[in-house]
């Protein structure tokens, strides 16, 4: 079978855009193809998180991925730091990554303006300032070589696709970068170059509830699979609407469009279809349009959210699972290593 991979940093819960954008498609694949998902701990070390929150994270994001649908028979089910095999090929891949391109990432840009919006608003306690550039901000080498990393997680395992939302794509296409500039250096095909795996549509990028952009755990615009129906409905309450179109059949504004978007992954097409044809004729109340799409929304989570707090206390269950996704994981991890190693010239026995 081909390797799909695909990794979630362990900060926080995960939201809608997770399950959406990922999850949901890779319950559908797990028994189709070898399949690898992983808690990217390692990523999150950017942020500089408290110990206990630390640990505290990696064993929600795992409690999450089992209660969305995920089985540790089915797929490799790891955490990134139990398999060490990714930080050695993560060495030998920054050896062939460019300061100048990865200073072009959209992803380092973002994080450096959101770094810089968080120290004029004074959240310090969520930013480091042990090293600084000129604005007292922390902007580590982890945040520069993030997209090297990412590559060295899905190269490790030699994975031929990799499900992507749209923000990551920028990210895959580095991957295939390295991996060619590494076959081509050491003149072996160690290295497939990974594709985009879009279940056959596309990619789907799923909004936030403040009007703009996606939505994420840093942006604080998401619903998450843990949030209880109460949460859930203050949230889609709060969400930015206006006063309602004044002419038939007007265009939406991208905040009203992404509630259309959100209710369309959630709701029976007959709902969407109802309040679309209330906006085109001038009559839609957005008060009824959120109490239905929370709604909607508690349909989908809620059942998951009680699964979720089963296995996080079931603590023998969860380090069953860690243990036999780091042994799979590493079987894979070290076969490549050790070919990558032995093109680079190392000796390995």
């Amino acid at each position: 079978m081909e390797t799909v991979l695909s990794g979630i940093r362990s900060t926080g819960h995960l939201h809608l855009g997770n399950y959406f954008g990922a999850l949901r498609n890779f319950v559908k694949i797990q028994n189709t193809y070898n399949c690898y998902f992983f808690i990217a701990d390692l990523h999150s070390l950017t942020t500089h998180p408290h110990p206990e929150d630390f640990h505290r994270s990696v064993r929600t994001i795992l409690a999450e991925y089992i209660a969305a649908g995920l089985d540790p028979e089915s797929s490799t089910l790891f955490v990134q730091s139990d398999v060490p095999e990714v930080s050695e090929l993560y060495v030998l891949l920054n050896m062939l990554a460019y300061k100048g391109e990865l200073e072009r990432t959209t992803s380092f840009k973002d994080k450096v303006r959101l770094a810089k919006a968080k120290a004029r608003n004074k959240a310090v306690n969520e930013i480091s300032y042990d090293d600084h550039d000129d604005e007292g901000i922390n902007i580590n080498a982890g945040l520069l070589t993030y997209p090297v990393l990412m590559a060295a997680d899905i190269l490790i395992h030699r994975a031929n696709y990799v499900p992507v939302g749209k923000d990551q794509e920028q990210h895959l296409e580095y991957a295939r970068v390295l991996a060619r500039r590494f076959n081509n250096m050491y003149g072996e095909e160690i290295f497939p170059e990974p594709k985009a795996f879009n279940f056959g549509n596309e990619l789907i990028k799923v909004p936030g509830l403040d009007g703009s952009g996606k939505m994420g755990k840093s942006e604080g615009n998401g619903i998450y699979l843990y949030d209880d129906e109460k949460t859930i409905t203050k949230k889609v309450m709060r969400a930015l609407t206006d006063s309602g179109p004044t002419e038939p059949n007007s265009p939406m504004p991208e905040y009203i469009n992404n509630l259309f978007t959100l209710m369309n992954l959630v709701s029976d097409p007959s709902t969407v279809e109802f309040f679309k044809e209330k906006y085109n004729d001038c009559s839609i109340r957005y008060g009824d349009m959120k109490k239905q799409l929370a709604a909607d929304i508690c349909k989908v989570t809620l059942p998951i959210r009680e699964k979720i707090d089963a296995v996080y206390n079931d603590t023998d269950y969860l380090r069953k699972v860690t243990q036999m996704g780091r042994d799979k994981a590493r079987e894979s991890a070290s076969a490549t290593l050790s070919l990558a190693k032995k093109a680079v010239g190392f000796k390995v026995f």
